[in-house]
């Protein structure tokens, strides 16, 4: 099965199986994935184009034909034993690696790096051979920076900094033959389906296995429906956390923003905040927490490897915030500890040092009804339908008596049209 992984500097791995019988050869198969194709290894490159790899063959994309995969990794056919990739993944370092059978093949923008192939062992100490798949985990997904790597029932987790290796026994999830991380997801394909998995536990919630056909290819007859259209471009709330994950927030679904090179995909926000039904009315991130405002409600969430839920949470917006609801929109600038709650025209400052939370003061804002609002490097943006407002620092929002010239964001950025 083919598997690539990539490290932090977008290191990609490759392993392959010799042939046990050399005289059968795929070399000429023609596969069309839409008949439904079981992939020997799944993984995105460094660019985060996602490559599917079947015998000697590839696709690229979600859309397109079948090609050889010598077309694109060359070195893998200077190794006639090697029937196909065991496992590919993409890590957090500058290459892609494939493993295959015991051998492991390191490529940085789709050139072998100096010195590989090598053994799986020089590279992975404790990791056996004859892999079923293999998937990246950095930290705060997975405690540390770590490597998956599945074989039958069993998965090795392998640390990379301390090349520790601990073994679990994931008898709940189907054998995978290709493991996928994407946007934080993480997907073990099994025939031509696939299962959704917790990276730490294994566990799997939501009704699986779902066809990959409906959603990582273009397949005539496929495809998961209105969830798959596009939004029109009206953000309910948008905000990026102290590690930099920045997200948007509309209607029922959510989409990453730090991730351009993976593209674009508006997920449900149940997926990653379970609490939370529906669309929410603010959200504001600060310190380690992002706080969610549903009607008369805030939700404060911890984040760590996922977000967690702070107990005694939710509580009304009046004993959090001690305001009144409904808000419409809330931001806090970085390094800042003021959030700044807009409802209607008006602006509310209040303190979040303060025990019980206080309002430190009140502003009339020149913007009629504002739908969501963010502080970044370049200044406060108030979001109106399919534009925003952009004004240098709060304060100068607070006395700003006439708004600026409205900008259109580019759909593209935010995955809706107008």
């Amino acid at each position: 099965n083919p598997h690539q992984t990539c490290t932090k500097q977008r290191k990609c791995y490759c392993l392959d199986q010799p042939k046990e019988h050399p005289e059968e050869t795929h070399y000429d198969a023609k596969f069309d994935r839409c008949d439904g194709v079981e992939f020997d290894a799944i993984t995105p490159d460094e660019k985060g184009n996602i490559f599917f790899f079947k015998g000697d063959h590839l696709w690229k994309g979600f859309s397109g034909p079948a090609q050889l995969a010598n077309g694109t990794f060359q070195e893998l056919d200077e190794y006639h034993h090697l029937a196909h990739v065991d496992a590919a993944f993409r890590m957090h370092s500058k290459d892609e690696d494939e493993p295959q059978d015991d051998m492991v093949f390191s490529y940085y923008q789709q050139t072998l790096e100096k010195g590989f192939p090598v053994n799986i062992q020089q590279v992975f100490p404790g990791i056996p051979s004859h892999l079923d798949a293999a998937v990246e985990c950095p930290k705060r997904e997975c405690t540390t920076n770590s490597v998956l790597f599945f074989k039958g029932s069993d998965v090795y987790s392998f640390d990379i900094k301390t090349k520790t290796v601990k073994k679990k026994e994931w008898n709940h999830l189907p054998n995978c033959t290709s493991v996928l991380r994407w946007v934080e997801h993480y997907y073990c394909f099994h025939g031509n389906n696939f299962t959704r998995f917790h990276p730490v536990s294994g566990d799997v919630s939501g009704a699986y296995p779902k066809d990959a056909r409906h959603y990582f290819m273009t397949c005539p007859n496929f495809g998961h429906g209105e969830a798959h259209r596009k939004p029109r471009c009206k953000l309910d709330a948008i905000t990026t956390d102290r590690m930099g994950k920045s997200y948007a927030f509309t209607g029922s679904m959510y989409i990453r923003l730090d991730t351009p090179r993976d593209g674009i995909h508006h997920f449900p926000i149940t997926r990653s905040w379970k609490e939370v039904s529906g669309a929410v009315d603010a959200v504001f991130s600060y310190g380690d927490n992002m706080y969610i405002i549903q009607g008369g409600q805030i939700y404060i969430y911890k984040s760590a490897a996922h977000y967690t839920l702070i107990e005694g949470y939710p509580k009304s917006v009046t004993e959090e915030l001690g305001i009144q609801g409904p808000v419409d929109a809330a931001f806090v600038c970085a390094d800042q500890h003021v959030a700044h709650i807009i409802q209607g025209q008006k602006m509310i400052d209040i303190d979040l040092t303060a025990t019980p939370r206080a309002v430190k003061s009140e502003a009339s804002l020149p913007i009629h009804k504002v739908d969501a609002a963010t502080c970044d490097s370049e200044g406060v943006k108030l979001f109106v339908g399919p534009e925003y407002y952009l004004y240098q620092t709060p304060k100068v929002l607070a006395v700003s008596k006439i708004s600026p010239v409205a900008q259109k964001f580019p759909p593209r950025i935010f995955g809706c049209e107008d």
